[in-house]
């Protein structure tokens, strides 16, 4: 079996797969890129069982075959090309692998593809359409908080709620939470899904630039997300998630309007004297102005500063973990921000106070004890 690519153009492909493969996956067959050549069609595989993407792009050959190749050691040698055509020539006998370049030849040991793992197929989807540009801003705005702790499942991926209304991407730590909902892409038929973190993570990078079109299919075990030349399937994470609308406040009569900017940039210089354990800020609001201050007991380090705002309600001061704020204003874009509160003990709301007209951005983080200090 033989076939001509462009070393880049096959490059560029393999690095939008690769991140899926695992350092040490539970099946070594998963170390490979699967190849099948249709003739001028080339289709990269890539899985760790859980997530696996597929894409494809055209080369020089007239033949059908399919073989497993190494994946780093194929990606290693075409980074150190420069842009050209490459000739792969497989013994499907051997399964060796020959690449030809003008630089020179190099032989790796390919393996047999019927042993690499079978894609699950696409039986009783529910299918919606949603514009890449609407994904990937969604993605944005919510992976971030997502759990990383294994023992509560759920909260490890992001949480899909379709209606005939809109489409809701939801996610928590328990510290935190992102709600992010479209009213432009609804489904006639209402379903709810969690994907995992991982397999959204690779999906955003794996989005196009210019906006395209993205068909997004599931049933009960797997999602598949269609866009260009490229495939991303995934195993659902099989939990029920939290009743997440009763964590969030309904009467907040505390608000602060402030400049997203000013604030993320205070928060940068103030956080570097939180304790590096808690990373607490401290909000002291009153009247047009909010302080905003940390300290770290143990060092004998601290900061504050003050900061133009509007806030209506009565004075208040509010601990919260600085690492979890600067992460919610680094991926909202609107210049001014919301945040709404009642005491100190509950929740802060964080909206964005200019929006697009089809999205709504709710941002909850959970307060910090405060340390008395003066």
């Amino acid at each position: 079996m033989k076939f001509v690519i462009s070393s880049s153009s096959l490059l560029k492909q393999l690095n939008s797969v690769s991140g899926v493969i695992a350092s040490n996956p539970l099946v070594p067959i998963l170390e490979n890129f699967l190849f099948e050549i249709d003739k001028e069609s080339l289709t990269i595989t890539a899985s760790d069982l859980q997530t696996t993407i597929i894409t494809q792009l055209s080369v020089e050959s007239k033949e059908v075959g399919s073989v497993c190749v190494p994946a780093k050691i194929l990606q290693d040698t075409l980074k150190n090309l420069p842009e050209q055509p490459v000739t792969f020539n497989i013994d499907e006998s051997t399964y060796v692998i020959t690449i030809r370049s003008n630089n020179g030849n190099y032989k790796l040991s390919g393996e047999n593809a019927t042993d690499f793992p079978k894609i699950p197929a696409i039986k009783n989807a529910s299918k919606v359409d949603v514009s890449s540009e609407i994904l990937s801003k969604a993605l944005s705005n919510t992976i971030f908080a997502t759990s990383t702790e294994d023992l509560r499942p759920a909260m490890t991926g992001v949480y899909f709620q379709l209606n005939e209304t809109n489409l809701t991407f939801v996610s928590t730590d328990g510290h935190r939470l992102v709600r992010y909902r479209r009213v432009d892409v609804a489904s006639e038929s209402p379903a709810s899904i969690i994907v995992p973190r991982k397999a959204l993570t690779l999906l955003k990078n794996s989005l196009p630039n210019e906006n395209s079109p993205v068909s997004m299919e599931f049933n009960q075990a797997n999602a598949f997300f269609s866009f260009n030349s490229t495939k991303l399937i995934c195993r659902l994470i099989d939990e029920r998630y939290p009743d997440y609308e009763n964590v969030i406040p309904l009467d907040n009569p505390n608000k602060l309007a402030i400049n997203r900017i000013d604030l993320l940039n205070c928060l940068k210089r103030i956080s570097i004297y939180a304790n590096k354990t808690t990373h607490q800020v401290r909000l002291k609001m009153t009247g047009s102005e909010v302080q905003v201050s940390a300290e770290d007991l143990d060092f004998s380090n601290e900061a504050n500063e003050r900061l133009v705002c509007e806030f209506t309600g009565d004075d208040m001061e509010i601990g919260f973990n600085a690492k979890f704020l600067l992460e919610m204003l680094n991926n909202l874009d609107s210049e001014t921000i919301a945040i709404n509160m009642s005491i100190p003990s509950k929740a802060g709301l964080i909206n964005p106070v200019e929006s697009n007209e089809n999205e709504d951005i709710l941002m909850l983080v959970m307060p910090v004890m405060l340390n008395n200090y003066n």
